[in-house]
């Protein structure tokens, strides 16, 4: 397919003249059946690298990602475009599941979004096989590799469906991908030849600024009325996120938390509340993060420093996606330092207390040596602790490690479908005649819906289930639960529940080994990326931009002339009294009280230079103020 033929796609379906940056390059390369690695930085345009070459290609495209509301709001946008999307996830039901790969065989789906759970199951790859798969895509590529700051197991599953399709190529793609991990990578997704594009991460309207922060609460409340517009403040605890939520809507400064122990309605309705900027602040842990495509976010705050600048580059690289002017802070202090070297420790505890923790696991199950292999259980975190005098933390980091090294598979965050059964009989039930209307109406469309709801226990989807009653799933499940007090039926919702399986016979704890792959190298690059960290929060004398590109391999020559240790230079090259005249006259214009667009500036016969420099000085000095492109008193 010509380039012509893909621009002319983008058009139809888009309405884009032309791509940006590094996508036609990618799409021409997996369009010719490459196996393709592209580095983008957040915001660069990624979905469209892979959306119009699968609209161009007979078959099916696998869209890989971990982001289940990302892929529902792309299929959701997909499908408004007329290109046929799907998805199958942990949420859904054996029969959703079924008929969405049954119509990617029959051609009727160009988009399938997948989450990597999902690639081992049996019945995803006995579909797959009769598939027509015109390329894979793998979103967060960089999940893939052990030495990437957000490394998951199941992406490790994505080989064995290249196994199954040799003939498809894979289109890799990520934001944030240090040199080592670039070619970590393309080895570990099987490349048939190195093959990378890459985008500058350089991000010009975006300014890098570290505060050193003896109170960071009262710096916060400063940078957020200095700044107008949305803005998103991360920190690492959901305690925190609450508390400075409050913090925030006590100063008059709307704003909500969002954690991942938060209910996936709740966070769903406050993302919402803050992408249509009902709520201006989203106080949040990286749980608010992937995914994320509000272009106007003016600030991003980082409360608490993150354990490596992949992290905060990915985060930080949230502000500003509009191209307008945009801040990306990072409050620091001497407390951060051990913070950071504590969570070092954290995860990865001492050899001997993981191989006790193994120990205190079999005592907890009561299993035997030379038993156990492939026995599930449910692993309550409290209860153990409690009985073992273990911390969290630590026990979470031990049940990782052990998981890296073969022992067990500690899934976390196994998602347990809701179950119900009636508890009444088909003629007991239609004799029922004190039901309300919504009663009714809930028990009429589970009878349509599911089958076999009088003899056991059967899987529903509370999502489905709404929408078939034309109901919120507040709503369905309120109702669920008042059916279940009446005894009518029985339900059990669905819940978050950690497991824990042996995926060897157990061994005695003495006998354990974990390779240097598994633990010393994994310890020591989380030092590095840590170090790395610090290095740069307290450096003061080098570029922020320029220290942050040349992490990822990139080598500029020249500064970025907004962060805040240019400014500080600058100033300290240029006397006030060379600043005050350019200072005079910016004052001078805003003292009619109105907005006035940067632009307006021209018109000051002063350099440039002095008059760029003035204005960071009295924003600086929080004497004027900034939107976007407009400044004002």
């Amino acid at each position: 397919m010509s380039a012509n033929d893909y621009q002319s796609i983008l058009n139809e379906y888009w309405g884009y003249d032309d791509f940006r940056g590094i996508q036609r390059e990618i799409i021409e390369s997996i369009g010719s059946g490459k196996d393709t690695l592209g580095l983008m930085p957040t915001g660069g345009g990624k979905s469209i690298t892979f959306q119009v070459p699968a609209i161009a290609c007979r078959g099916v495209c696998i869209v890989i990602t971990p982001l289940i509301a990302l892929m529902k709001d792309q299929v959701s946008n997909l499908r408004k475009l007329g290109v046929r999307a799907a998805y199958i996830n942990s949420n859904m039901s054996h029969s959703e599941t079924l008929t969405t790969l049954e119509n990617c065989i029959y051609g009727g789906i160009r988009l399938l979004y997948v989450a990597p759970e999902r690639l081992s199951s049996e019945l995803f790859q006995t579909k797959l096989r009769h598939m027509e798969v015109s390329f894979i895509t793998v979103d967060e590529a960089h999940c893939i590799s052990q030495w990437g700051y957000d490394f998951r197991p199941s992406y490790l599953e994505i080989v064995k469906i290249r196994q199954l399709k040799p003939d498809a190529p894979v289109l890799a793609l990520t934001a944030t991908a240090t040199p080592e991990v670039v070619e970590d990578i393309q080895e570990r997704l099987g490349f048939s030849e190195k093959n990378v594009f890459k985008m500058s991460f350089e991000r010009k309207n975006l300014a890098y600024i570290v505060r050193h922060a003896t109170d960071k609460e009262e710096q916060l409340l400063h940078i957020l009325s200095s700044v107008e517009g949305s803005a998103i403040v991360y920190v690492r605890s959901r305690k925190r996120t609450v508390e400075l939520a409050k913090l925030l809507t006590s100063n008059g400064i709307s704003a909500l938390a969002y954690n991942a122990g938060l209910d996936s309605e709740i966070r769903n309705r406050r993302q919402e509340e803050w992408s249509t900027s009902k709520v201006r602040v989203m106080v949040a842990t990286n749980a608010f993060g992937m995914g994320i495509d509000k272009p106007d976010v003016r600030v991003v705050v980082h409360a608490d420093c993150p354990n490596s600048l992949e992290a905060y580059f990915q985060e930080a690289g949230r502000a500003g996606r509009d191209g307008k002017k945009s801040y990306a802070v990072l409050l620091y202090n001497d407390a951060d330092s051990s913070k950071l070297k504590k969570r070092v420790a954290d995860t990865f505890p001492p050899k001997e207390y993981i191989k006790t923790v193994y120990e205190h696991l079999a005592y907890f199950y009561q299993m035997a040596v030379g038993s156990g292999k492939g026995v599930t259980k449910e692993f309550n975190m409290d209860k153990f602790c409690v009985a073992f005098k273990h911390f969290p933390i630590q026990v979470e980091s031990a049940l990782h490690i052990l998981t890296r090294a073969g022992y067990i598979a500690y899934d976390e965050e196994r998602d347990n479908r809701a179950r119900l059964h009636f508890t009444l009989g088909r003629e007991e039930l239609d004799r029922l005649n004190h039901l309300s209307d919504s009663e009714n109406k809930i028990i009429t469309t589970l009878l349509r819906c599911y089958g076999g709801l009088f003899v056991d226990y059967q899987y529903i989807n509370e999502s489905f289930l709404a929408q078939q009653a034309g109901m919120d799933m507040v709503e369905v499940y309120t109702l669920l639960k008042l059916l279940n007090d009446k005894h009518i039926l029985h339900f059990i919702p669905q819940k978050k529940t950690p497991y824990i399986t042996y995926a060897r016979d157990r061994e005695d704890g003495e006998d354990i080994v974990l390779p240097a792959a598994v633990y010393d190298d994994r310890k020591a690059d989380m030092e590095k990326r840590v170090r790395k960290m610090i290095e740069y929060a307290v450096d003061e004398n080098n570029c922020r931009s320029r220290l942050l590109l040349k992490y990822f391999g990139e080598q500029r020559s020249e500064d970025c002339r907004q962060c805040d240790v240019c400014r500080e230079r600058r100033i300290n090259h240029l006397s006030d009294k060379r600043l005050q005249p350019a200072k005079k006259q910016i004052m001078e214009l805003l003292d009619d009280g109105k907005r006035h667009h940067v632009t307006e500036l021209r018109r000051v016969k002063i350099d440039f230079d002095l008059l760029d420099e003035a204005l960071e000085d009295l924003l600086s000095e929080e004497k004027i103020r900034m939107n976007g492109s407009f400044i004002f008193l």
